[in-house]
């Protein structure tokens, strides 16, 4: 294995643990009460919900028809299912996924 191609995958395996830790941070974010948060959060968690959700589904019809790179696709992919992970933990927690 070339110096080159060595450097190649380690760059390679540590975007995928960069990528991988972003998409589970909010696994391990502290609970948010929405009785902490103003009345309108649960609105606000539910939009966001559904903005991620249709903005991932947006990007994949985006990526098919060949507007966004793999590369592009992997990282906005892993930031709009980190919003919606979020979103569905609190609605979860509230009892209103």
């Amino acid at each position: 294995m070339t110096p080159v191609t060595l450097a190649v995958f380690v760059l390679g395996a540590v975007l995928i643990m960069l990528v991988a830790l972003f998409v589970a941070a909010p696994l391990f974010r502290p609970p948010v009460s929405l009785q902490e948060v103003e009345p309108d959060a649960l609105e606000g968690w539910q939009r966001q919900k559904r903005n991620a959700l249709a903005a991932i589904k947006e990007l994949e019809l985006d990526h098919q028809m060949g507007k966004v790179s793999e590369e592009d696709l992997t990282t906005m992919r892993a930031r709009f299912e980190a919003q919606a992970l979020e979103a569905m933990a609190v609605l979860e927690r509230e009892g209103r996924a």
